[in-house]
């Protein structure tokens, strides 16, 4: 095979700058209508009422910064890890028998790093609630 036949030609990208002209469209055109209504065909009517906090039909009372405890977000993350550990077992689980050994030694050490991730947590006390 003669070598020029080898080399990519220039327009081996024309694609791939068409599709992301179409993706950057998608997001943009819809962003750009939205304003564009809300500038020229909806009423402007500032005043007290529509500029007033609405939240679950109460008039806002007080500061909204709330302190949040850090353990919550700890136990929200170790729920998500272990959710997809789940996700990730089940595949496995059906395929087992048709799995090479690669594949189970791939899965053990997903599984050794989850389990050392379950004992540093549990050593640091983050699964105590206080």
């Amino acid at each position: 095979m003669p070598l020029h036949e080898l080399s990519q030609p220039q327009d081996s990208y024309l694609a791939l700058v068409v599709l992301m002209v179409t993706a950057v469209g998608m997001a943009a055109v819809p962003l750009t209508l939205a304003w564009l209504w809300a500038r020229y065909f909806s009423p402007k009517k500032p005043g007290k009422d529509k500029n007033a906090t609405y939240e679950c039909g109460l008039e806002a009372k007080g500061d909204a910064w709330i302190q949040f405890k850090a353990e919550y977000y700890l136990y929200a993350i170790i729920f998500l890890v272990f959710d997809v550990e789940t996700i990730f077992l089940l595949p496995f689980a059906v395929a087992f028998t048709g799995l090479s050994v690669g594949a189970f030694v791939a899965m053990m050490v997903f599984l050794m790093l989850l389990v050392e991730g379950l004992v540093w947590a549990w050593t640091k006390g983050v699964l105590t609630w206080k």
